[in-house]
């Protein structure tokens, strides 16, 4: 069969016309070392800090260390099929994660896919992990509540919308409980939360999600979980994805809460990342950036200004201690970036005040600003009169006689105790807070029997339901207190009708 030349050439002429002479560029590296999570890579001379990239196998990585003849880079996956010599290309992506609406009821990793079995969220909008915190200019002061719905925060040290407030404690004080409880609070107050788990055991964060879910708060509610078992980088880019969410909602003038439990792990997580990227480590052989690393995190929570749509992001940032250490290092770094603290004691969690809330270490540097001015008045003193009986409750046991102003505040001390106790996922509205230290307060509660007073506050609130409903819309809808006489006469007819135990 023979081939003419003229039809030679009229394929060569159709094959010249056709050809398509873009050049397609791919910034293309090699493996040279690989172990622990961490790859370097020759060759990715133009790479970006932050920038993703892919391995010949699907894996994704992230690049950090940007040296003069090689690229560190955290691998956010599996990296045992990842071999020396194999290709690294770049994605030109700066890390980012899915964000907006769709998100919400959710349980997501660190890099926005879901992991709760409910199928893939169908969204295509995405934030940088990292992004600028707002400035100055473009926040404003807080003041508006963030009601945690636990008597003895919303009393004493109040959070305020835009407000970053550390919660610090041993192990096994209640961190999480008060998270919780705060979140379940937030129901019906148009306050998207995010609930970001770093390195805590799969199933306390399952039992975490279905209190959210029997108590109606996943309507409202993202979690994102990097798990115990999960690689450090995951651990170390957890607050960032869960921040990038909630800015999503800040900037379009939606109120956010969001809480970092905890960061305690996701400091020994970048620790272990630097160490075997070979950054240089200092004291207690974090490296020096560390400081950095949760700073560039919590500031950006702020209340923006109304030019920039009024949103807020408020951050509960978790840090664990060591034998009630507050002094150490992590702990004093983000004391240092926060508005202030709650301090959990084990000693009083122990002894079954619980939440085991120290007034006397904790502070708001918000303060009067982020409470009601309900609760700041009837709460004004309480602080003073909780630290005092401490210390007339440690005199005391010395058995000395006591004269009738002694004794008349120690019993009242104890009394305001009992009162600051609360049941676990048992968020009170502010109203009935109110209500409670009231009676407290001007004295309703000192002819009670110590061990009838948490009875006295769960009918109290049954009978202002029915009885009182004046006297808390007036504390709900206006933030004032309502007439004395009015509030006295409600809070003596119950007292009336209350049988003390005999």
């Amino acid at each position: 069969m023979s081939i003419k030349a003229e039809e030679i050439s009229a394929l060569i002429k159709q094959q010249i016309e056709n050809y398509d002479s873009d050049i397609e560029v791919n910034d293309v590296g090699t493996v040279i070392e690989i172990g622990d999570g961490i790859a370097r890579a020759h060759g990715l001379d133009n790479v970006m800090s932050g920038e993703l990239v892919e391995f010949s196998n699907g894996v994704m990585g992230m690049a950090q260390n940007l040296e003069e003849n090689n690229v560190g880079i955290v691998i956010l996956g599996p990296f045992t099929e990842i071999r020396e010599g194999d290709e690294v290309r770049r994605t030109g992506r700066i890390m980012q994660v899915p964000v907006g609406e769709d998100l919400i009821g959710r349980v997501v990793n660190s890099l926005g896919q879901p992991v709760d079995g409910n199928g893939p969220i169908e969204t295509t909008k995405t934030r940088p992990i990292e992004s600028k915190a707002p400035g100055v200019m473009d926040r404003q002061s807080v003041e508006e509540p963030l009601q945690t719905g636990i008597k003895v925060i919303d009393s004493m040290v109040p959070i305020g919308r835009g407000q970053r407030e550390l919660i610090i404690g041993d192990r096994q004080t209640g961190k999480t409980s008060v998270a919780v409880d705060t979140i379940l609070n937030q129901k019906d107050e148009d306050v998207i939360c995010i609930y970001v788990a770093i390195g805590q055991k799969d199933s306390t964060v399952s039992g975490v999600v279905e209190t959210f879910r029997q108590n109606g708060a996943l309507d409202y509610t993202i979690v994102v979980n990097a798990g115990a078992s999960e690689p450090a980088p995951l651990l170390y880019l957890a607050p960032y994805a869960g921040v990038s969410m909630g800015e999503e909602f800040m900037y379009n003038g939606k109120h956010v809460l969001i809480v970092y439990d905890d960061l305690t792990k996701q400091a020994a997580a970048y620790r272990e990342l630097s160490l075997l990227l070979r950054r240089p480590p200092g004291r207690e052989a974090f490296p020096g950036d560390v400081f950095f690393l949760h700073s560039r995190l919590l500031e950006r929570a702020a209340k923006l200004s109304d030019e920039k749509g009024g949103g807020s992001i408020t951050a509960l940032p978790f840090v664990e201690t060591q034998a009630g250490d507050i002094g150490a290092y992590i702990p004093t770094n983000v004391i240092s970036i926060t508005d202030g603290q709650i301090f959990l004691q084990s000693d009083l969690f122990h002894s079954g005040v619980r939440p085991a809330i120290n007034p006397g270490l904790s502070v708001s540097r918000v303060g009067g600003s982020a409470q009601i001015k309900a609760m700041k008045k009837v709460a004004g003193t309480l602080r003073l009169d909780l630290a005092s009986f401490r210390e007339l409750e440690s005199f005391a046991q010395f058995g000395s006689d006591l004269d009738k102003a002694t004794q008349a505040k120690l019993d009242r001390g104890q009394r305001t105790v009992e009162i600051l106790k609360q049941g676990l996922n048992k968020p009170q509205r502010v109203e009935y807070q109110v209500a409670i230290i009231y009676a407290l307060v001007n004295g309703f509660l000192d002819s009670i029997p110590v061990e009838d007073v948490v009875r006295f506050e769960e009918e109290l609130h049954a009978y202002m339901k029915q009885h009182g409903q004046e006297v808390l819309s007036h504390i709900r809808e206006t933030g004032q207190l309502p007439d004395k006489d009015a509030f006295d006469k409600v809070i003596s007819d119950f007292k009336d009708t209350f049988v003390v135990s005999k």
